[in-house]
This record gives structure tokens, C-alpha cells and sequence, in this order.
């Protein structure tokens, strides 16, 4: 079996929070895959559990400090190459969603729109997004007054409103459009 991995980010379009990047390789098929946003929030956390049963997968994240110093794409670049190093078997191909890759000594593919055409690549979207999605929720216990349970960091009326009634936090992108520096 060719050890194919896929690769996704998700937290780029946010204005707080870090950007999280996953990899999976596929052992077992799982049925009912297709791009994270396309599924409900019941759906990917049944995914989540399912994919992570039956391949081989992991994670890297990028910190705001570090988005705020390197720019969001070298952000998750570095948080694809973290993900990527940090599994457990070396796979002989990488697919990427998205024009851009990671520099790596790895085969690598990027695929527009493989979030919802590569089987590897929707499973890597949907467990990063719930990963970031829970991490968000536990932020949201720290600074409940933001609501990043419900946006999880995207710049929604409510949570430039909040930014402006409290100021910024540690979790907040100061280098983007719509945060207080």
C-alpha cells in the first residue's frame, strides 16, 4: 500500500486564534468524506473520530505571534511542514490543498480545491477543523466576552464589536484588518 498523505489548514481567514494544519494518511476507507465546511458540526465531529481511527495523522499549529511575524501564508506553510514532520510513518506522497506547499524533502502535490476532491486531503480539513474548533470553545472559557465558541475567530460584526469594547487579547492577530494594535 502506497503511503499517501493528505494536507489542510484551516484559521487562515481568522483574526485570532493560531492556524492549525493536519495530516492524514488513510488506512481504512471512510465513508462520507467531502470538505470540512460542507459538513455540519455533528458530522465532522463523527467524522473526526472515525478518520482518526483509521489512519495515521497529526498536527502542527502556527501561533499568532508567529502569524504576526511571518505573514499568514508562511504561517501555514510552517504549520503544514509541523504536521507533515511530526507523523509517525514518512508517507511517499503529499497532497496539498491549495497553489501552495510547504519546503520539504517529500513528494509533493498541490491540488485546488482537494478539500473536496481528495479522499486524504478532506479528512486532514475535517480533523483540523474540529481541532480548532475545540481549541477555540476552550479559549472562549479564558475570554468569554468575545463569543469565540460561536466564531471561533472570524471577524463577524459581534466580534469586531467586542474588539472594540474590550481591546485585543493575546489570541488576537494584531497585524489584521479589524484588531486594535
Amino acid at each position: 500500500m502506497k503511503l499517501i498523505a493528505g494536507v489542510d489548514e484551516v484559521g487562515r481567514g481568522c483574526i485570532a486564534g493560531p492556524v492549525i494544519a493536519s495530516v492524514v494518511i488513510l488506512i481504512n476507507h471512510v465513508p462520507g468524506l467531502r470538505d470540512s465546511k460542507k459538513l455540519t458540526t455533528l458530522q465532522r465531529n463523527k467524522l473526526s473520530t472515525l478518520i482518526m481511527q483509521n489512519s495515521y495523522f497529526s498536527f502542527g499549529t502556527a501561533s499568532v505571534q508567529e502569524i504576526d511575524e511571518i505573514n499568514i501564508l508562511q504561517a501555514s506553510l510552517l504549520a503544514m511542514k509541523r504536521a507533515i514532520l511530526n507523523l509517525s510513518v514518512k508517507p511517499e506522497k503529499v497532497l496539498i490543498d491549495g497553489v501552495h506547499k510547504p519546503d520539504l524533502d517529500l513528494d509533493t502535490q498541490t491540488i485546488i480545491g482537494g478539500d473536496s476532491l481528495v479522499d486524504e486531503i478532506s479528512a486532514a480539513s475535517i480533523i483540523a477543523k474540529v481541532y480548532r474548533d475545540n481549541l477555540m470553545i476552550e479559549i472562549d472559557k479564558k475570554y468569554p466576552e468575545y463569543g469565540f465558541s460561536k466564531h471561533k475567530g472570524y471577524g463577524t460584526k459581534e466580534h469586531k464589536q467586542a474588539i472594540l469594547n474590550y481591546g485585543s487579547t493575546p489570541i488576537h492577530r494584531v497585524t489584521f484588518k479589524g484588531v486594535l494594535n
